[in-house]
């Protein structure tokens, strides 16, 4: 059973950075696709990034571009965003999905991913 476990989250100030992890357990993080999204109080879950094992593509929503960078750690089976610059717009909860497959690509909707974390509150305020 695949199991998804984010960490990292919390309150920091606008143009402060935080690094969320998300850490896989249940299944080897090869010919994989995951992402990240996040979901604000009253607004649908977004995509916000994602990284695919077919050719290391990365993906990103235009408003975290330049700003946040997805990276994968196989050894580690870990998922990082890294996320500079914040903003009070990315207050959400984070949350990290997975899929798995040989030659999956990144896909941008939430109903396209099985495998799910539990997320983590970012909270960007003065």
């Amino acid at each position: 059973q695949v199991q998804l476990v984010e960490s990292g989250g919390g309150l920091v100030q606008p143009g402060d950075s935080l690094r969320v992890s998300c850490v896989v357990s249940g299944r080897t993080l090869t010919d994989y696709a995951m992402a990240w999204f996040r979901q604000a109080p009253g607004k649908d879950r977004e995509f916000v990034a994602g990284i695919g094992s077919k050719d290391e593509i990365t993906l990103y929503e235009t408003s975290v571009k330049g700003r946040f960078t997805i990276s994968s750690d196989s050894a580690q089976n870990t998922v990082a965003l890294q996320m500079n610059s914040l903003e009070p717009e990315d207050t959400a909860v984070y949350y990290c999905a997975v899929n798995f497959g040989r030659g999956i690509s990144v896909a941008t909707a939430p109903s396209s991913y099985r495998n799910w974390g539990q997320g983590t509150q970012v909270t960007v305020s003065s």
